[in-house]
C-alpha cells in the first residue's frame, strides 16, 4: 500500500519536493480531458514527479455522450501520453463521471448498460492498461466495474466501503506545505 496524490493544471506549480517529503510515493496526472483537449502541464509534471522519483499514472476525464465519443476520447488520451513522449509506471485511468454537470445539461440518459460500454470501448482503444475511476455512486450505480475487468479507483472520500479496488481516493483536502490535492491510496 503506497500513498499517492493526483494532479491536473489547476494544481498550478507543485513543489514536488515537498510532496516526496509528505511520504507520497505516486502521482496521477491528467492526461487529456473530453474529445480534444489535453492537459497543458501533463508532460511537465510527469517529468517533474519522476525527476523527484515518484511512480507515474495518467488519467482522463470524459465528456461523452456516446460509444463513439468514447472512442474518440481513447485516441485523444493515447495522443496526449504519446505526444508528451512519457513512459508510465501505473495505468491510465478513464473519468466517466459528470462532476461539472456537461453530461446533465446535455440530456444524458446515464443509462448504466450504455455508459458501460462507453467505459469499455475507451478500455478497449487507448492502447494502454487502463482502468475505471469513478466515486462509489457510480460504480454501484452506472458502471457495472465488475465486468470490465480492469483496475478501479474508488473515489469514496472518508471511508473505503466495500469497493477497494486497485486504488482509493481518500480525501480531496491532502495539504502538503500550503497546496491542496486529492489523496490516494494503492494497493500494488
Amino acid at each position: 500500500m503506497i500513498k499517492g496524490i493526483d494532479v491536473s493544471k489547476h494544481n498550478g506549480i507543485v513543489n514536488w519536493q515537498a510532496v516526496v517529503d509528505a511520504g507520497i510515493e505516486f502521482v496521477m496526472i491528467r492526461c487529456s480531458y473530453g474529445l480534444y483537449s489535453r492537459d497543458e502541464m501533463f508532460a511537465e509534471n510527469v517529468e517533474r514527479a519522476k525527476a523527484a522519483g515518484l511512480k507515474v499514472g495518467a488519467y482522463h476525464y470524459s465528456y461523452a455522450l456516446s460509444v463513439e465519443n468514447a472512442i474518440q476520447e481513447a485516441a485523444n488520451c493515447r495522443e496526449a501520453i504519446e505526444f508528451g513522449c512519457v513512459t508510465l509506471d501505473l495505468p491510465v485511468f478513464f473519468d466517466m463521471e459528470d462532476a461539472d454537470g456537461y453530461k446533465q445539461r446535455k440530456g444524458f440518459a446515464f443509462d448504466p448498460e450504455e455508459i458501460t460500454t462507453m467505459c469499455k470501448a475507451f478500455i478497449d482503444n487507448v492502447g494502454f492498461d487502463c482502468g475505471i475511476y469513478a466515486s462509489y455512486f457510480w460504480l454501484t450505480d452506472y458502471i457495472d466495474w465488475r465486468s470490465l475487468g480492469c483496475a478501479v479507483w474508488n473515489a469514496q472520500w472518508g471511508q473505503n466501503d466495500d469497493i477497494k479496488g486497485y486504488m482509493w481516493q481518500y480525501t480531496d483536502n491532502l495539504d502538503i506545505n500550503g497546496q491542496t490535492f486529492d489523496g490516494n491510496i494503492c494497493y500494488i
